[in-house]
């Protein structure tokens, strides 16, 4: 009875310090836990690993500061998987302008990492005006509905970009989001054009796509940080996604434990009051 009778009394600071060990630790001392991967998460890499050196993935950008610690994760791994397999890379924002700082340093990095070259392996768009209206207009002509790439470079210049006519030359988008803009893609880009989609999307959104993935109108889904640490898992990349996964996994144990222990508190104080 004297340890639940201590409980009682237990400083609540305390409770938030072990919970804040339990998130931080993780990040310096990763132990590697294992992930189920889920189907929906593995037709995304499959799809990218029957892809060939002469095709085209168009990742969109379309998330903000808010929700980068779930979106970059999955932006890094599934670029390190197309720059490993030797597939060429279109960088967009075409719904996000504050996109546009988020992924271009992080596709540098990879870029410098696996000694690619701009303009033949990759090149980054950018953002400009339109939305949904250039979904539509790459289904048309790609280069005249951007035009230049972010540096201003005419695409018709760009040696990856100067023979892209329209979806046919793209083999798959992979729509990252932090709101409904990977509907537009499906909307305007798979209804249209038949183009293939893909979404890498936060946790709480990822239960509205589900029905696009099981009509077929996605062929995969990446939700949260959980979806980031099983494609890491998958191209042997263990990164912020799986040490995320982590820290949310002992704090979840750690704070299941003070439940437990509050409980069992709880009926001995009323043992001891009868």
């Amino acid at each position: 009875m004297g340890f639940f009778k201590k409980l009682e009394k237990l400083d609540r600071r305390i409770i938030y310090i072990v919970i804040t060990l339990a998130v931080i630790l993780p990040f310096f001392f990763p132990m590697h836990m294992p992930i189920a991967i889920q189907p929906e998460v593995k037709s995304i890499y499959d799809y990218i690993e029957s892809l060939t050196p002469t095709d085209i993935v168009l990742f969109s950008g379309d998330y903000d500061p808010q929700v980068e610690a779930e979106l970059s994760p999955m932006f890094d791994a599934v670029l390190a998987h197309c720059f490993e397999k030797n597939i060429k890379v279109i960088v967009a924002n075409p719904f996000s302008i504050m996109g546009m700082g988020l992924v271009e340093p992080r596709l540098k990095k990879l870029a410098d990492e696996y000694n690619k070259v701009y303009g033949v392996d990759y090149v980054f768009l950018g953002w400009r005006p339109g939305g949904f209206l250039l979904i539509l207009g790459m289904g048309e002509d790609f280069n005249k509905t951007w035009e230049t790439d972010y540096y201003n470079t005419r695409l018709v210049d760009i040696p990856l970009t100067q023979n892209i006519k329209d979806y046919d030359d793209i083999a798959l988008v992979l729509a990252l989001a932090g709101s409904a803009a990977y509907n537009s893609w499906i909307v305007f880009a798979y209804a249209q054009y038949r183009q293939k989609i893909a979404a890498g999307i936060t946790a709480v959104m990822a239960a509205d796509a589900y029905p696009a993935l099981q009509a077929g109108q996605l062929i995969g889904i990446m939700g949260g940080l959980r979806g980031a640490a099983e494609y890491e898992q998958l191209v042997h990349r263990p990164s912020l996604g799986s040490v995320g996964m982590e820290a949310q996994s002992w704090a979840h144990v750690v704070i299941i434990l003070f439940i437990i222990l509050g409980n069992l508190g709880y009926f001995a104080s009323r043992k001891r009051k009868k």
